[in-house]
């Protein structure tokens, strides 16, 4: 890994019997100490929130992400784990996040981790309207997966100009999700329409914790600065509740070196 800076992942499954991600503590840890061997630093929970995981509140999530850290710092297991949430579109939104039962992205009330169905495109312009007139930043979890996106992917143009930021599922990028999803993802990252790759991890054994993999896809496809955007800086800002797009230029330095000299790379 000493090739690759730091990720930052702002979207897995991580939190054990919670959702369909882990299903216990053990593979909790299994996919922690994946996710720390591929060069992942700093990890944001993100367990379903709204449509049939109503249940899930934010102070059970907020409670699980401090137990299974301090099982992580027991372990010696070299993960900063932060609490946040992937949430169903749904009326109140944000009503619900000001009194903290719905959970953003680090907990810092500044982007919002928010799915569609996965069959279907519903329209995303109240929503977005709402949210960022109340200061807070969608952030839409793997459009390229989506299947109603995939049939009209302009919409995507007109959510980025409305203010939404759109998260790559790093499993697409290297074909995980078959070629729709692969050949969206890409063009989203040679269309600079990306702001962020996420594992979307949700086990030890498939779907894995991993970024290194679609770094390597996001270096060769479009270079080495905006692959360092796509899963260092731009994750690294919304985890700190800071606007995506601008790199901490004294953090990069120190934590994200140049690619080695003799690499050859795909131009």
């Amino acid at each position: 890994m000493a090739e690759h800076p730091l990720f930052t992942d702002i979207h897995c499954h991580l939190l054990p019997a919670i959702d369909d991600g882990a299903t216990d503590w053990d593979e909790a840890l299994a996919m922690a100490r994946l996710a720390a061997a591929d060069g992942i630093a700093t990890a944001v929970a993100t367990p379903h929130q709204l449509g049939r995981y109503g249940r899930n509140r934010g102070a059970e999530i907020r409670q699980r992400v401090e137990q299974l850290q301090r099982l992580l710092d027991r372990e010696g297991v070299p993960l900063r784990l932060l609490a946040g949430a992937e949430i169903r579109v749904e009326p109140g939104l944000v009503s619900r996040i000001h009194s903290g039962e719905i959970l953003t992205l680090a907990d810092r009330r500044r982007h919002v981790l928010v799915e569609l169905p996965a069959e279907v495109y519903i329209p995303l312009e109240r929503v977005v309207a709402e949210l960022r007139a109340a200061g807070i930043v969608p952030v839409l979890a793997h459009p390229e997966r989506n299947a109603g996106i995939l049939a009209r992917p302009e919409v995507l143009a007109w959510l980025v100009r409305a203010g939404c930021l759109l998260q790559i599922t790093a499993g697409s990028l290297t074909g995980s999700f078959g070629p729709h999803p692969e050949r969206l993802a890409c063009r989203l990252v040679r269309d600079g329409l990306a702001h962020c790759v996420a594992s979307d991890a949700h086990g030890a054994e498939s779907r894995q914790p991993r970024l290194a993999a679609a770094f390597e896809c996001v270096w060769r496809l479009a270079g080495w600065e905006p692959a360092v955007r796509l899963f260092c800086s731009n994750p690294a800002h919304i985890a700190a509740g800071a606007p995506a797009g601008r790199a901490p230029v004294a953090t990069l330095r120190a934590a994200v070196p140049r690619p080695p000299a003799s690499r050859e790379r795909a131009a």
